[in-house]
């Protein structure tokens, strides 16, 4: 396949065809193109036009008809040269908005994001849970529990609350544990966690004679609550099963592959990882993306921040045969709303 300029005409018959074909599902051919393309020229003229196209690897023409589907590298010329993209209607931002709630917990927001996503573009949708280069202390809780176990409770950055179980060398009571968290709070709130880590013994020292009473505890709390790994790297994902649709050509072999990365992971959260340094939509069609297990498949995603920091990234994967003038506006307008949600108070 050679990289030759393609001619408007050309163009324009491509951007008929691969319109067509997202809407339709099927081949098209050069009579359907010499009635669409509004353009005074034969099935024949039409016909030689998508050789060329075909030879320079944009269309190809399966075995069982005699019409034309775009292929990704069409796809990726449609998308980047002739693509249309207009802007949600004030209406439906205003619905997407209204789902998602700023008083959420971080969690129900991002599962609410990937319910939004599959459930207007009917793929599916995935938000990366934030990954962070810091973490700030908001506020900490402990609990007693029975056999020398404390339920701690960590507030940390702007919306995200995590509870984990520390096993401690003696027993505590509840006021020991509120004293211990209360010193904490006055003194970390609103500090980056590796940065309460590395003061916390200086300080401890500083301090000794107003914290003798609870230095013990103080220091057995925080330096299993604050040294405890965080959660894995992870995302939600949401509507998978509209992936199951019967479609024109689709390989059932490949689609439980990719229900299978789903399932592990590893693959998808590569390809987000590739979009953290992204500013706006990127989009990978098929094989670009550089997993095989995503051939066939395209994903658009988006960034999200939380106080001008990309946390993550959020999107859809679904077939090549995708309205892409649809979903990269609602990608990009789901990202921005989920940041507005996140940052309540910019």
């Amino acid at each position: 396949m050679t990289e030759q300029p393609i001619n408007e005409r050309a163009q324009h018959l491509l951007k008929v065809l691969v319109e067509r074909y997202i809407r339709d599902g099927q081949p098209v051919g050069s009579r359907v193109l010499a009635r669409e393309s509004g353009m005074d020229l034969s099935p024949a003229t039409i016909r030689n036009v998508m050789a060329d196209l075909e030879d320079m690897g944009l269309v190809k023409a399966p075995h069982t008809s005699a019409g034309r589907v775009p292929t990704a590298r069409g796809y990726r010329l449609f998308i980047d040269s002739l693509l249309t993209v207009r802007p949600l209607e004030v209406e439906a931002i205003r619905q997407l908005e209204d789902q998602l709630d700023p008083d959420m917990d971080l969690q129900g927001l991002l599962e609410r994001a990937a319910l939004m996503l599959s459930g207007v573009t009917h793929m599916a949708g995935l938000v990366m849970l934030p990954r962070r280069a810091h973490v700030i202390l908001r506020h900490v809780e402990f609990l007693p529990l029975s056999q020398s176990r404390v339920l701690v409770i960590l507030v940390v950055n702007e919306k995200e609350v995590q509870n984990r179980i520390i096993h401690t060398d003696r027993s505590y009571t509840a006021a020991q544990l509120q004293e211990a968290a209360n010193f904490l709070n006055e003194s970390y709130a609103g500090r980056d966690m590796v940065a309460v880590r590395a003061r916390l013994l200086e300080d401890m020292r500083e301090h000794r004679d107003r914290i003798g009473r609870m230095m013990d505890a103080v220091l057995e709390m925080a330096s299993q609550a604050f040294e405890a790994e965080p959660p894995p790297d992870d995302y939600v994902v949401s509507g998978t099963a509209n992936l199951l649709r019967p479609a024109e050509g689709q390989d059932l072999d490949r689609l439980r592959q990719l229900m299978d990365a789903f399932s592990r992971k590893r693959d998808i959260l590569y390809l987000l990882d590739q979009c953290l340094g992204a500013s706006g939509v990127q989009i990978f069609i098929g094989e670009e993306s550089g997993y095989e297990v995503l051939d066939g498949f395209s994903a658009v995603t988006a960034p999200y921040s939380v106080a001008g920091e990309v946390m993550g990234v959020l999107g859809v994967i679904g077939p090549t045969r995708m309205a892409y003038g649809r979903v990269i506006p609602t990608v990009d307008v789901t990202a921005r709303l989920l940041r507005a949600a996140l940052n309540p108070n910019p």
